[in-house]
């Protein structure tokens, strides 16, 4: 049973470990084993502790034999993101600047997912200060997708979304400004959640854009992001964002039977300049939806192009100030890889015409997806109009045009990170059986329970393909 422990979901091996029949010295041995078998070519980690999980897992071993099992999460070893504060465990946030940072507390979110009895098995590769799409760090070298070693993750939590569908993890967590959580687990073909805006802290992950940031999890299922959220979420007095709503229980909230959803189609911007084969899977997740009793309609967000391209101003200039307040731009401007320092010098020109005018247009995307999302339950979109490209490469062709990789990727998800809105995605398809495609669902605030949903109805009915992505299963 044990080679198969580690392809097993956070729902399928909690049970085991609260009826210690599986341990979680066994699981974390496990996933060690895994990452020293695959971890040299997927490249998901930065610093792998596997001293500290062992210690963790006797610990979580020891207080489930005494009868304070603390739940679905106790026992289970999940990956971070390498900008999330981890204490006494270098967090590098994927640069040369913090390549021996040590924080001295944890973030918020980690303190909650350890009082669940998660256990933290390592701190996953990232874009450079989570300002990337592809994960291809210059400095601790790019992530490896587990269905073709020679292509991207996507970004910026790359070797988040790496590590569990390479099943080096059972669950991840990683933070989401443009995409960050989606892009990845799309092109790795797993699920993220990227929850409404100040429904999880980010105090102690290391801000890019905070008006844009969230921190959301990665896993293979729908139960499992639910507990993991659930974990998360909740007012924290030391980030002023978070919101004061009651945590629902999502995972309860999920077991309830399947209802008939209305979905919104958008005629603008999201099925524009689309990949043919991802045009396809599309057309076969609105008739699965359709066969599943749920309506699909068309809905209207016709401003959307020109205020998301007024947005990125803002984002610009807001991720330089950041890096201005830490000391480090225009400082230490030579330690940064040349992508990340470009986009700060862009930012560092930004006037406030310009960002006056993102403001304004930010105003316009929220009143638009507010009055769409009053006819629907549910926006239905593709995570990425492409499927996951080459290492190293610059542009893809879309539609008989060039585009840059970074621009395709991240273009279908700025809007949620704008508005603040939830969004999910969920693999929907392949090509060829190796290139996963994502399905992507945005909903109304503090709409998360009516996502898992639609997540686990859509998933219930398509036809289902290999658990394990094609380019590890000759080594397994």
């Amino acid at each position: 049973m044990s080679s198969d422990l580690a392809w097993m979901t956070i729902e399928q091996v909690a049970p085991l470990i609260a009826a210690r029949e599986v341990s979680p010295r066994e699981l974390v041995d496990v996933l060690l084993g895994r990452i020293q078998h695959v971890g040299p070519r997927l490249n998901a980690f930065i610093t792998v502790d596997a001293g500290g999980a062992r210690a963790a897992a006797a610990r979580a071993e020891a207080e489930i034999a005494a009868g304070s099992y603390r739940g679905p999460l106790h026992g289970v070893p999940i990956a971070l993101k390498d900008n999330i504060w981890t204490a006494g465990l270098r967090t590098t946030a994927g640069s040369r600047i913090l390549g021996e940072f040590v924080p001295i507390d944890d973030a918020t979110i980690v303190r909650r997912l350890k009082q669940a009895g998660a256990i933290v098995i390592g701190k996953s590769n990232m874009s450079e200060f989570a300002y990337g799409a592809t994960n291809s760090n210059p400095h601790y070298g790019p992530t490896r997708n587990p269905w073709d070693l020679g292509r991207i993750t996507g970004g910026s939590s790359g070797g988040s979304a790496a590590a569990v569908a390479g099943g080096c993890a059972y669950g991840a967590i990683g933070t989401d400004t443009g995409g960050s959580v989606r892009i990845p687990a799309a092109l790795c073909g797993v699920m993220a959640l990227k929850p409404t805006f100040g429904r999880v802290s980010c105090h102690g992950t290391l801000p890019l854009v905070p008006s844009y940031d969230h921190v959301g999890p990665i896993a293979r299922s729908p139960a499992d992001l639910a507990m993991l959220l659930r974990a998360l979420a909740g007012h924290d007095v030391r980030d002023p964002t978070t919101s004061t709503a009651t945590v629902p229980d999502w995972p309860q909230q999920l077991r309830r039977g399947p209802r008939a959803f209305r979905l919104g189609r958008p005629r603008e911007y999201f099925f524009e300049r689309l990949a043919p084969e991802v045009t396809a899977a599309m057309d076969h997740v609105m008739r699965t939806f359709e066969l599943a009793r749920c309506s699909v309609d068309e809905v209207r967000l016709p401003d959307l192009h020109w205020a998301v391209n007024r947005c990125t101003d803002f984002a610009l200039a807001e991720a330089t100030s950041v890096h201005r307040r830490l000391g480090f731009f225009p400082a230490r401007a030579m330690e940064y890889g040349d992508g990340v320092r470009r986009r700060l010098e862009q930012g560092a020109v930004v006037g406030a015409d310009a960002y006056d005018a993102a403001a304004e247009a930010k105003r316009v995307i929220d009143r638009m997806f507010e009055t769409a999302l009053t006819h629907v339950d549910a926006i239905l979109a593709p995570t990425t109009p492409v499927t996951a490209t080459s290492i190293g490469e610059s542009s893809v062709a879309i539609d008989g045009a060039q585009e840059p990789v970074r621009q395709a990727l991240i273009r279908l998800n700025r809007p949620a990170n704008i508005t603040g809105l939830p969004s999910i995605t969920v693999p929907c398809g392949s090509v060829r059986g190796v290139l996963p495609i994502g399905l992507q669902l945005i909903a109304p605030p503090f709409a998360e329970a009516r996502l898992l949903q639609l997540a686990r109805l859509y998933l219930e009915c398509r036809d289902q393909r290999p658990e394990r992505p094609a380019a590890l299963m000759t080594s397994d």
